[in-house]
């Protein structure tokens, strides 16, 4: 016993170290081992590794010969400051990541843990796609991973960290996770690549250009979270974790209570222009709003005309949706409207109570919004918040004008507290706007002076802050140093809230 046990110990040591030869290629290439990513990323010592010895069984050109220990992925438990996580980590030195049977079956099983502890599962992607070798096994590999991935979604939180390559079917499922983190310069994420599209349409792209972390974080909306190093991403990974339930049926993690429903901020009335057509930075209201002034912020670079971001309220994980009128005025497009709506379905499938800062012209005018579906996409925004069934308080900070009003939670679309800052207003459109149209005959534009009383007029009568208060559409007129207290209060106020939905197999949102 005490020999075999011995030549366990050795062989498992052998296991980790790893082919000498791929370890250094690896480093030279600027990036981590596997097992170096998730020291990074777990508490230590918490780490339990399952499937050590797994192996291929396959036949094939090089597989014969070839048949190495863990068949190119780690999986286990671990604990991020400790609460239990499931992860995979796919090793780049062994068959360069590639997924075949065996290496499918890793992931799967450890899905299956996940799912079945109600624990957050998290995949560190550093894979050149399916193994070509073994065929259509690979390829059914995948399926079962992407399989398992929706099955799981909305009860777990899955979240994907792309370290390297991601090719051709292993793309998909970090576009199924809900959180996506990418690397510059080493993160690869695309279909098909460089060599196939110029075979196919004679374009000549780099890796990068194609498929690299700045095009899927600023332009595809891919990637969820961009840094420029492993260590960074891996710290804001375990930062994220701290935010949110293990799964759907529990609470997030609760901090100490700050005090925030006795806080006074008069900072915000100092940083929101009293004038509705200056900007501003939304993130600095969102940082004054908020425990420590810390967020984490989703899509930071992709559709930055609306801010979404994850932070604490006295403690408490709240979900913030803002307008953002230093990008494009703070009008909605499609991708912010596509950006915003999977956000609030993220927070209303973990029971994230929604808080909503308005600042909004309207949506985006023109051809191209309307030829490339701003109606389509600013439906799946109306129906991610009519769908929503957590804590839901509005605060309407300045304008809040025609559909885009409507769409960023307002009363009719089921907010349960509206709050609104002596500035605001909601209404139809500007009043500039609303004369051209009601006065269009008269063609006000002639005479500035006739134009000027009646767009005051317009304004007096229905863009007053009381407008929409003595209509109960919105339950109080605050004085936005006390948005913060209000807020706290609010989430005291809806605690516990349910709400009762008819059965169905569920809804058909407009993709």
């Amino acid at each position: 016993m005490r020999e075999l046990t011995a030549e366990n110990a050795e062989l498992k040591r052998a296991i980790v170290a790893g082919d000498r030869a791929a370890v250094r290629r690896q480093h030279d290439l600027g990036k981590h081992l596997a097992r170096e990513r998730l020291a990074m990323l777990l508490d230590e010592d918490s780490f339990t590794e399952l499937e050590i010895h797994r192996r291929h069984q396959s036949q094939g050109p090089k597989l014969d010969e070839r048949r190495p220990f863990t068949d190119g992925v780690i999986i286990g438990s671990g604990a991020i400051e400790g609460r239990r996580v499931f992860v995979y980590a796919q090793d780049f030195t062994v068959f360069g990541g590639s997924l075949g049977a065996a290496h499918a079956a890793k992931i799967q099983k450890v899905l299956d843990l996940a799912t079945e502890t109600g624990s957050p599962i998290i995949g560190l992607v550093d894979s050149g796609g399916a193994r070509i070798q073994e065929g259509v096994q690979a390829l059914d590999g995948y399926g079962g991973i992407f399989r398992r991935q929706v099955a799981a979604s909305g009860m777990i939180p899955q979240i994907s960290v792309v370290l390297g390559p991601s090719a051709g079917g292993a793309a998909y499922s970090p576009a199924l996770a809900d959180f996506t983190f990418m690397v510059r310069d080493t993160a690869r994420l695309y279909l098909t690549g460089p060599d196939v599209v110029e075979a196919v349409s004679g374009e000549r792209v780099s890796h990068e250009e194609l498929g690299g972390a700045t095009v899927h974080g600023e332009r595809s909306g891919v990637a969820t979270v961009v840094h420029a190093d492993e260590g960074d991403c891996l710290a804001d990974v375990r930062y994220l974790v701290s935010l949110l339930p293990s799964n759907n049926m529990e609470p997030a993690p609760v901090t100490a209570v700050r005090g925030a429903s006795r806080d006074v901020r008069p900072r915000l009335a100092e940083i929101v222009p009293a004038e509705p057509n200056r900007p501003y930075d939304m993130k600095a209201v969102i940082g004054e709003l908020v425990d420590d002034g810390d967020f984490f912020e989703v899509h930071e670079d992709w559709a930055r005309n609306v801010v979404c971001a994850l932070a604490r309220v006295d403690g408490e994980v709240v979900g913030v949706v803002g307008n953002q009128p230093m990008v494009l005025a703070g009008v909605l497009d499609r991708r912010a409207a596509q950006k915003a709506a999977r956000f609030v379905r993220f927070c209303d499938a973990f029971g994230i109570p929604l808080v909503t800062l308005v600042d909004v012209p309207g949506f985006l005018p023109g051809t191209e919004q309307e030829h490339e579906g701003v109606i389509r996409h600013g439906a799946q925004l109306l129906y991610a918040y009519c769908e929503a069934t957590v804590p839901r308080i509005q605060v309407v900070l300045r304008k809040a004008y025609g559909g885009a009003y409507i769409v960023m939670d307002s009363r009719s679309v089921g907010s349960d507290l509206s709050l609104a800052w002596p500035t605001n207003q909601i209404a139809v459109m500007g009043a500039e706007a609303a004369v051209n149209v009601l006065y269009a005959k008269e063609k006000p534009a002639e005479d500035p002076d006739r134009a000027r009383l009646l767009a005051e007029d317009y304004a007096e009568r229905f863009l007053h802050s009381r407008y929409a208060a003595e209509r109960g559409l919105v339950d109080d007129i605050i004085d936005p140093a006390t948005t913060r207290a209000a807020i706290a209060r609010g989430l005291v106020m809806l605690r516990g809230k349910r709400e009762p939905r008819p059965r169905r197999k569920h809804g058909n949102i407009p993709l």
